[in-house]
């Protein structure tokens, strides 16, 4: 897997200061998309044990709150195999920090079942993460004034208590 960039302080990615990374490779290519550069695989620097070190590192300050994946997509099959053991890793060090994931595909329809992105590592993938901000990102419905995604068809989901319950419990305080 190859990554884009690594941001060490962000806050408009998910609730609070957090270190985000932008992995490469996505095969939406929503129109209006703000990182079209990722949606090659090969775009960026290739994400190594080097890698997952220096996000580690970057991580444990106290004031950050917790990692955020964006893309490119970071559920596409071929980053969810790259990134499941970084994030048993960061979970081992950092249990009480969160982990947001940014994707295209939708929780219920493409990441559970049948759907298109399931591979034999994401039921353990989502089992990782505290909050999935599922959708494309949709230009005709862009709104400027959300919190933490894009266009109004984007869902911002708690995922351990969607995956408690068997249905889609979005996060209110954001909605």
């Amino acid at each position: 897997m190859n990554y884009g960039e690594i941001k060490k302080t962000d806050i408009a990615n998910g609730e609070g200061v957090r270190v985000s990374l932008f992995v490469s490779g996505c095969t939406h290519h929503c129109p209006g998309c703000f990182n079209r550069e990722t949606w090659d695989f090969e775009f960026g620097n290739e994400f190594t044990q080097k890698t997952e070190q220096e996000l580690l590192e970057l991580l444990k300050p106290s004031y950050i709150a917790g990692l955020s994946l964006l893309g490119g997509e970071p559920m596409e099959p071929e980053n969810q195999r790259a990134l499941l053991p970084f994030l048993c890793r960061v979970k081992e060090a950092y249990p009480h920090k969160t982990i947001w994931c940014y994707s295209g595909y939708l929780f219920d329809r493409d990441l559970q079942g049948q759907g298109r992105a399931v591979c034999e590592v994401t039921e353990e993938v989502l089992s990782l993460l505290d909050v999935l901000v599922d959708g494309e990102f949709m230009q005709e419905k862009k709104n400027i004034s959300l919190r933490f995604r894009g266009s109004e068809n984007q869902r911002i989901i708690d995922v351990k208590k969607s995956l408690e319950s068997g249905k889609i419990i979005q996060l209110s305080e954001f909605s």
